[in-house]
């Protein structure tokens, strides 16, 4: 008889959830159907209470309906502690909220799995754990001192500036070496972000979109292009980008090549990273989304996979 597990999801509100776009929706579906109960909270509901960590929420259902999609139980206070895995869902930012939550979860009983590990969410932002692989990514400058970013401008005809923390597109600029504009749009986003922001080359590529690359403990299930709507810049599906069915290239094998036995060792379960033309922009590691599309073009359910993997670690 197959083990029915206790699944924790730590997440945003479910009203938010679109059921036809989130990767978290399918996981959840995919649990439901294998008999596991699955018990959703918001970050701001968990506590540490005498060395405890409980969070307060309730078990939900996934249900066929068009007003909507599941049906919560009553509300109450659970040990996390009792539970076989704990899933960390909820988008960015990544503020102290997200990172209080992160400690909390990392207190856990060892043999409670946290997905992705806690301590390593931490570790691993999403635009600067990338700097650890130098020989793949494209060239790029972190600063708060707006004389490097304007001497990093000059080296480039463009460069993309966008914030360390932003997701979902937010923030990009593209600039033009040379433009009376670059001064202000710099001192704007150091103002907005309150510190360093990111300048990066342009890569041209972008025009042909970028590709979302799914790794589940560190190996490659499945990936899609995302291609950007006319005259943007952004390939984000948050940000209009739309998706194309594309295949695992050469120089993709290669960077899931360098990056598995890092994931794998810092217990990185569930990852997205971003490639354009030959370069790694960006490794996801918080709330991973582009399941959805890459089932839908390629008749798969990287969901199944996804399960088929953290059985067998909950089953150790």
């Amino acid at each position: 008889m197959k083990k029915r597990f206790n699944i924790a999801i730590q997440m945003d509100p479910l009203e938010k959830i679109n059921p036809n776009e989130d990767s978290t929706f399918v996981i959840a579906k995919e649990a439901q159907d294998r008999g596991y109960k699955i018990f959703h909270y918001l970050p701001k509901d968990i506590s540490l209470k005498n060395n405890k960590i409980t969070a307060k929420g309730s078990y939900f259902k996934i249900v066929n309906s068009s007003k909507k999609f599941f049906k919560h139980g009553k509300t109450q206070s659970v040990n996390l502690n009792n539970f076989h895995c704990v899933l960390i869902r909820q988008d960015p930012p990544f503020n102290m909220e997200y990172i209080t939550a992160t400690y909390f979860l990392e207190m856990l009983n060892k043999k409670v799995i946290v997905i992705n590990n806690p301590s390593e969410i931490r570790n691993n932002p999403e635009k600067l754990s990338m700097f650890k692989f130098k020989n793949i990514i494209p060239q790029t400058l972190i600063s708060e001192n707006i004389k490097e970013i304007e001497n990093f401008i000059k080296k480039y005809q463009y460069t993309i500036l966008k914030p360390i923390y932003g997701n979902g597109g937010e923030g990009i600029e593209k600039v033009k070496r040379g433009s009376l504009k670059n001064k202000k749009i710099i001192n704007k986003m150091i103002k907005k972000y309150k510190g360093a922001i990111i300048a990066q080359k342009f890569i041209k590529e972008i025009d042909k979109g970028d590709r979302r690359i799914i790794l589940i403990d560190g190996d490659y299930v499945g990936s899609v292009a995302r291609i950007p709507k006319k005259g943007s810049i952004k390939a984000n599906f948050h940000a209009g980008g739309s998706a194309q069915k594309t295949r695992l290239v050469f120089k993709d094998s290669k960077i899931c090549k360098i990056l598995k036995p890092y994931l794998k060792k810092k217990g990185l379960f569930f990852t997205g990273i971003d490639v354009i033309g030959n370069y790694l922009t960006e490794i996801n590691v918080t709330s991973p989304t582009g399941m959805q599309e890459i089932n839908r073009l390629n008749s798969v359910k990287l969901e199944k996979i996804f399960w088929d993997k953290l059985e067998k670690k909950i089953n150790k």
